[in-house]
């Protein structure tokens, strides 16, 4: 049986560092992750939008994948090109999507703006 060695550096002196390296690539990993979602939605919100698609489990799944994503510029015009295609089926659903964007997204920015 071998008995771990004990560290003799600060406690907290390389952890912080390891920590903050892991964080910075954990921090990469998810934005790629969500760049390729963006790139997978792309194709379908175009097509539902181009053929007029009625489907609302369809349209709400997709909704509800895009809110996930729209911290990324193109996440978020696929957000609002969709909203603007369900706005002419459902105008209410529509807006509980955009105030679920705002409470997700918007809410840093409200805080920041709204202290002297």
């Amino acid at each position: 049986m071998t008995i771990p060695q004990q560290r003799t550096a600060k406690p907290g002196a390389a952890t912080y560092q390891d920590l903050l390296a892991e964080l910075t690539q954990s921090m990469a990993e998810l934005q790629t992750l969500r760049e390729q979602a963006v790139e997978a939605l792309t194709p379908v919100v175009q097509e539902m939008v181009r053929s007029g698609s009625r489907d609302i489990q369809r349209i709400e799944h997709t909704l509800d994948q895009l809110l996930d994503h729209a911290c990324l510029p193109e996440g978020l015009a696929l957000f609002k090109t969709l909203c603007r295609h369900y706005w002419t089926l459902d105008q209410h659903a529509t807006a509980s999507y955009i105030n679920a964007y705002r409470e997700m997204w918007d809410a840093d920015d409200n805080e920041t703006q709204e202290k002297p």
